[in-house]
């Protein structure tokens, strides 16, 4: 018995000492966790959760300068500053980042990834493409390629856009499991625009032959893309040769390939339709091709009623004389409502003085001045009606843009005005 007290005496300030041990180490984890994870961060967790910016901005900044070495701190700083449309402190925050060489490279990444985001907010896009060209090669490499293809379009440098895009459809076929089929018409679809728009500037420069040589690679591609997923031929090519002949004084080939167009792609008569008002005034209404263009457009509105058609209808028959052109909006109007066909019958009735005069009982003189201001408040009145909007954005626009201004989405306007969606 004696002996079994003895142990317990023994053991019992062993114990105490292990305890006090094991508290001790309990209590510097606890510093060290708490070094690492800040109580000011979860404070600013707190207050993004409840869409609190500004209050989360103060206590990350503050948690920032107390511990420096806190890259996760850093980084979500740096996001807060740019939602904030605070992109220069953005910028100094990932700059301050990437100027470390602790930094590891994967956050290096992120870093680079950060400070491109920051400039392309700004609209710095060459500084917004020196940030992106170093993670080529990184795994950030597919964001930053879609990203370079964003600033190469805004910058309208097309020739790197396309040069760009061929890397990447590259790259793609050497991917593992790669399907060709669900890429090409997305990305022959992109390269035919890059192409028009090559052969845009270079008509602006009023270098035709290059402009034409671009259209034909960009109806090559236009063929390629139709062949590989059995779709309708892209239209574009097309009406920039329309275009493109207007824009050198051949208005009967342009009217002529207009033609051409309608017949071998029916689904571009709206577009067909509206570069055919353009050219009315300067082709001879006696030209074979001008009746044919109408026999054609006569019978599309037959099939599917459309604005512009409606409006090159009676724009080429008032061209050829004939006296009931305005019938045309009658005929409109009962198919489907339209205020834009209504107010166009009524300008063709108020037609002249002496009819604003016969039916309002004034002066020849004073039916005019009449006449004039009904057409203009009418006109203005239906301007809204007559524009184009994009799907993606709902930008509206009173020209037809193959790329959105707003969005920057590509063919994302349909041929149809507003008052027909």
């Amino acid at each position: 018995m004696d002996f079994e007290w003895s142990w317990l005496l023994l053991g019992l300030p062993l114990a105490f000492m292990l305890g006090w041990l094991a508290s001790r180490l309990d209590w510097r984890q606890m510093r060290v966790l708490q070094r690492s994870s800040p109580r000011t961060y979860f404070q600013g967790l707190t207050y993004l959760l409840n869409e609190q910016q500004d209050k989360a901005i103060d206590v990350f900044v503050e948690a920032v300068q107390s511990d420096p070495e806190t890259i996760e701190l850093h980084f979500a700083l740096g996001s807060l500053f740019r939602r904030r449309g605070e992109y220069h402190r953005a910028v100094r925050v990932h700059e301050h980042l990437l100027a470390r060489a602790d930094l590891s490279a994967a956050d290096r990444a992120r870093a680079q990834w950060g400070l491109a985001q920051d400039y392309l907010k700004i609209g710095l896009f060459d500084f917004a493409e020196q940030a992106l060209q170093p993670l080529i090669g990184t795994e950030l490499e597919p964001q930053a390629q879609t990203a370079l293809l964003y600033v190469y379009e805004r910058l309208r440098d097309w020739p790197q856009a396309l040069a760009l895009l061929e890397r990447i459809d590259a790259q793609a076929d050497a991917a593992p499991g790669a399907d060709a089929a669900d890429r090409q018409p997305r990305m022959l679809g992109r390269q035919v625009h890059y192409w028009c728009e090559q052969a845009q500037q270079a008509a602006r420069a009023r270098d035709y032959p290059q402009a034409r040589a671009l259209l034909q690679q960009a109806q090559a591609q236009a063929s390629a893309l139709a062949a590989a997923d059995g779709a309708q031929q892209h239209v574009r090519p097309a009406m920039e040769h329309i275009q493109l002949l207007q824009q050198q004084g051949q208005h009967l080939q342009a009217l002529q390939a207009g033609l051409e167009l309608a017949r071998q792609q029916p689904e571009a008569m709206p577009l067909v339709a509206s570069c055919v008002r353009e050219l009315l005034p300067r082709v001879d209404a006696q030209q074979p091709a001008l009746q044919q263009l109408h026999a054609l457009l006569r019978a599309h509105y037959q099939r599917e009623p459309s604005l512009d058609v409606l409006l090159a209808l009676v724009a080429i028959e008032q061209r050829l004389g004939w006296p009931q052109a305005a019938q045309w909006y009658v005929e409109h109007v009962r198919r489907r409502p339209s205020l834009v066909a209504a107010a166009r019958w009524m300008q063709a009735q108020l037609d002249g003085p002496q009819a604003v005069a016969g039916q309002l009982g004034m002066a020849a003189q004073e039916g005019g001045d009449s006449a004039a201001a009904v057409q203009a408040s009418l006109d203005k009145a239906l301007q809204p009606r007559l524009h184009y909007r994009c799907t993606q954005c709902g930008f509206e626009t009173q020209h037809y843009f193959w790329q959105c201004p707003g969005c920057q989405s590509w063919e994302s306007f349909p041929p149809r005005r507003v008052e027909e969606l």
